[in-house]
C-alpha cells in the first residue's frame, strides 16, 4: 500500500488522581466548545482520516457494491407491518419501494380509507440524517404528537398534528428526550426535557394551545446520575413516572385523569434494588429484584403500595424479564436457562404458568405489539438463527399460534442450506458460555473455514439468537456466524450480568477470547481466522482483547467503541458520565475503580506490539460515545503498532450513535464493513 496514513500530532497534556500522571497527548482531539465541534485542526483530522478511509476503500468498491445489491435484494422494498387494532383503528406502517423511511397508516376497523398518520420520507427529504422518536397517538384518536431527530444527537423536537385537518399545531417543544403520555382527556401529554448535559431530569406537563415555558414540571430528580421516564400501564388509567440508574429504580403513578395530583410513590428507592410496575384493577403487579437476581412477582394494594406480597417467587432456572398485565391474564416474560420464554397466567390461579410453544430448540421470541387491555388473542413475534421474522397471533383460550407474517427475503432464502447450533464453552475459571452459532450446512470443521464473531456484554444487555439478512452474505461465502453470550449481558440472568460489571469486568473481555479459544479446539476455525465485531460497549471488548490477544483476530470491526473509559468516566461534565458510574465505577472518587479501569481501558492499554486489521467508526453527532474516543483510539495505535496491518477510521459527519439513518444506508456501511473482513481474511469475494 502506497497511501499513506494520517498522523494526528501529540500535545502535552497531563493529569494526575490518586498519586498518578498519566500523559495524554491526544487529548487535543476533543474539541474544548463540545458538543459544537467546530475547532479546525480536529475537523481537519477527522477529514484526513475519512479521506485516507475512502482512498483505501476505493479498489474494493466493486465489492461493497455487490455486496450492498446482494444485502438490498433480501430486503422487500415495500414492506409493511401486519396491522393492529387499537380502539376503532387498525394501525400499520409501510415502506414504498425504493423508500428509506416508513409511513404510518390506520383505517377504520369498521371499514373506511386508509388514511396517512405521519409522512417519514416526506420529514426526512433534504436531510443527512432522520430519526422518529416517541410517537403517541390520543386516546380519542384525533391528535398525534411525535418527536424528530434530523443530526444524531439525540435531542429531540416535539409535533402535534391535527389528525383530522392534517395541519400541526403550535405546539413545538425541542430539547425533549423521552417518550410522550396522553392524559385521559387528551388536553395534554407528560414528556421530559432534556437538560444541559443531555440528562433527563424531569416530567413535565404541557397542555395544548399554551407556551411551552410554562409546562409544569411535575417531578424533578435531583440525583445526576439518575434518568427520569414517562410511561403509562397498559389499562391507561395511570402514568408511571419512573426514575432510576443502572442498578436502581424508584416509581411514582399519577392518575392518567387528574396528572396534577399528589404522584404515589410505590416505595423509595433503595440502592440496588429495581422494581417496576403494572396494574389490574386496585392491585399494584410489581416486578423486582429485591431478593434474587433472578426477579420475582409481588402484588401491592394501591392503597398500601409499600405492602408487597409474593406472587410468583424467584426460580434460579428462569430469569424473569418482564410483567404486562391484560384485563383477564397476565403475561410473564423471561428466559428459562436462556432461552425465551412467553407465559400466561391467570389471575384466579397466577402460580400456574402457561408457556407458549415454540417450535424450535433456540430461538428469540417476545411480545409484539398489544395496544388494548382487552386482549383475547396477543402479537408475538419470533425468529431464530435460521428462520426468518415472524409474526404469530396467540389465542389464549386455545392456546393456538397462527402465523401472520414471515419475513420475504424477495432474492430468495432456503433455510435447509444453514445449521444452527447452542455450544457451552468453558471460561477459564470453568464457567459455561453460551454460544449461539449458525454456518453453511456443508460447513467442514477441519479449522480451515472463517468464523465471524460478535459480542457486546455489558449493561445487561442480552443479544438474541435471531436472524439477519445481511449475515447470509457471509455465511454463503462459507463463514461460520457466532454470537458469544458473554457475561457483562443478562443472557442467564441479572448475576450473569453482575459477574462482568465493576470489579468483575474483565470476566466480559476473557469470556470472549475463551470462547475464540474453544472455537479453534473444536474446529470451527483457526488462529487469526476470525473477525470479531462490536458497538458501542462491545467496542470497548474489541478494544480489550486486541490488546490482549492479537493474534488471534484477522479483522476487527469496532463500531463507536467506548475505549477511553478512564477519561470519561473522570469526566462528570460530560452527558454519561455520573448515570455511568454504577456500570463501571467512579474512578474519581475510589482509587480501586481508578486503577481497574486503568488497567483494562482500552486506550490507555494500547502498547507496542503486532495489532491485527482494525475498521473504526465513530459519529460526530454521537452523544454516548462521543467522537474523540475512536479518533483518539487510532491516533494512538497508529503511532504505536509495530505491524503494517491496515487500520481504518471513518467518521460519520452527520449522524450519531446509530451511524446513518435510512435502511439503504445503514446497508451500505454494512456492506463496507463486510467487504473489509473479506478483503483481510483473503476470502473471494
Amino acid at each position: 500500500m502506497t497511501l499513506s496514513p494520517p498522523v494526528a500530532a501529540t500535545r502535552p497534556h497531563r493529569f494526575s488522581a490518586h498519586g498518578v500522571t498519566i500523559d495524554d497527548p491526544w487529548a487535543w482531539l476533543k474539541d474544548a466548545n463540545y458538543p459544537d465541534v467546530s475547532d479546525p485542526e480536529v475537523l481537519a483530522y477527522l477529514e484526513a482520516e475519512n479521506a485516507y478511509f475512502e482512498a483505501v476503500m476505493a479498489p474494493h468498491q466493486p465489492l461493497i457494491d455487490r455486496l450492498y445489491e446482494e444485502m438490498k435484494a433480501r430486503i422487500k422494498e415495500d414492506e409493511s407491518s401486519v396491522p393492529q387494532k387499537d380502539g376503532d383503528w387498525l394501525y400499520w406502517t409501510a415502506f414504498e419501494t425504493g423508500g428509506q423511511y416508513r409511513k404510518w397508516w390506520r383505517k377504520p376497523v369498521a371499514g373506511g380509507p386508509d388514511e396517512l398518520l405521519l409522512d417519514e420520507p416526506a420529514l426526512a427529504e433534504g436531510k443527512e440524517y432522520f430519526r422518529l422518536g416517541a410517537f403517541a397517538v390520543s386516546n380519542d384518536a384525533t391528535k398525534l404528537a411525535y418527536a424528530i431527530d434530523d443530526n444524531g444527537s439525540e435531542r429531540f423536537t416535539i409535533y402535534v398534528k391535527d389528525l383530522a385537518t392534517g395541519d400541526l399545531l403550535p405546539d413545538t417543544i425541542p430539547g425533549m428526550l423521552s417518550d410522550i403520555v396522553w392524559t385521559a382527556d387528551d388536553t395534554g401529554f407528560l414528556y421530559g426535557l432534556a437538560n444541559k448535559e443531555w440528562r433527563t431530569d424531569n416530567a413535565r406537563l404541557h397542555r395544548l394551545g399554551t407556551d411551552p415555558a410554562e409546562d409544569v414540571e411535575l417531578y424533578h430528580e435531583d440525583d445526576e446520575g439518575y434518568r427520569v421516564a414517562v410511561a403509562e400501564t397498559s389499562d391507561r388509567r395511570w402514568i408511571v413516572i419512573g426514575t432510576g440508574d443502572h442498578v436502581t429504580s424508584e416509581v411514582r403513578l399519577l392518575p392518567a385523569t387528574d396528572p396534577l395530583a399528589k404522584p404515589i410513590l410505590v416505595a423509595p428507592r433503595q440502592p440496588g434494588r429495581e422494581y417496576d410496575v403494572e396494574t389490574h384493577g386496585d392491585t399494584l403487579f410489581i416486578h423486582t429484584n429485591d431478593v434474587d437476581p433472578m426477579w420475582r412477582l409481588v402484588t401491592a394494594p394501591i392503597t398500601a403500595p409499600g405492602e408487597w406480597t409474593e406472587l410468583i417467587a424467584p426460580d434460579r432456572h428462569f430469569y424473569m424479564t418482564g410483567v404486562e398485565c391484560y384485563r383477564d391474564f397476565f403475561v410473564v416474560e423471561g428466559r428459562r436457562d436462556g432461552l425465551d420464554q412467553v407465559a400466561i397466567h391467570r389471575y384466579d390461579a397466577p402460580t400456574v404458568a402457561e408457556p407458549i410453544a415454540f417450535p424450535e430448540a433456540s430461538y428469540a421470541a417476545g411480545l409484539g405489539d398489544n395496544p388494548e387491555y382487552d386482549m383475547t388473542v396477543l402479537r408475538i413475534g419470533y425468529e431464530s438463527m435460521v428462520t426468518p421474522g415472524t409474526v404469530y397471533d396467540y389465542d389464549v383460550a386455545t392456546r393456538e399460534l397462527t402465523i401472520l407474517k414471515v419475513q420475504e427475503i424477495p432474492s430468495g432464502y432456503d433455510g435447509d442450506r444453514y445449521r444452527t447450533e447452542r455450544l457451552h464453552i468453558a471460561a477459564r475459571d470453568g464457567t459455561q458460555v453460551p454460544v449461539s452459532i449458525v454456518y453453511p450446512a456443508d460447513f467442514p470443521k477441519d479449522g480451515s473455514r472463517p468464523l465471524f464473531l460478535y459480542a457486546y456484554g455489558a449493561y445487561g444487555h442480552a443479544i438474541p439468537p435471531g436472524f439477519s439478512t445481511g449475515r447470509l452474505s457471509l455465511l454463503d461465502r462459507g463463514f461460520a456466524y457466532a454470537i458469544a453470550h458473554i457475561r457483562g449481558g443478562d443472557d442467564l440472568g441479572q448475576q450473569w450480568y453482575h459477574d462482568g460489571k465493576l470489579a468483575k469486568r474483565t470476566n466480559t473481555f476473557t469470556d470472549f477470547v475463551d470462547v475464540a479459544r474453544g472455537l479453534i479446539e473444536q474446529r470451527w476455525t483457526s488462529e487469526g481466522r476470525i473477525a470479531i465485531a462490536g458497538r458501542s460497549a462491545g467496542g470497548e471488548l474489541m478494544g480489550a482483547v486486541v490488546n490482549s490477544d492479537p493474534e488471534l483476530w484477522g479483522a476487527v470491526i469496532a463500531d463507536v467503541p467506548f475505549v477511553d473509559v478512564l477519561n470519561t468516566m473522570m469526566d462528570d461534565s460530560l452527558p454519561l458520565t455520573p448515570g455511568e458510574w454504577p456500570e463501571w465505577g467512579n474512578p474519581i472518587t475510589d482509587p480501586a475503580a481508578f486503577q481497574l479501569i486503568r488497567s483494562y481501558s482500552p486506550y490507555d492499554n494500547v502498547r507496542a506490539q503486532d495489532y491485527p486489521p482494525l475498521f473504526i467508526s465513530g459519529g460526530l453527532n454521537d452523544p454516548r460515545v462521543t467522537y474523540w474516543e475512536p479518533a483518539k483510539w487510532a491516533a494512538k495505535l497508529r503511532a504505536t503498532k509495530t505491524d503494517d496491518n491496515v487500520l481504518l477510521l471513518k467518521t460519520n459527519m452527520g449522524a450519531g450513535h446509530g451511524g446513518k439513518s435510512g435502511r439503504f444506508e445503514s446497508l451500505r456501511e454494512a456492506a463496507e464493513e463486510h467487504a473489509f473482513v473479506l478483503w483481510q481474511l483473503g476470502v473471494e469475494g
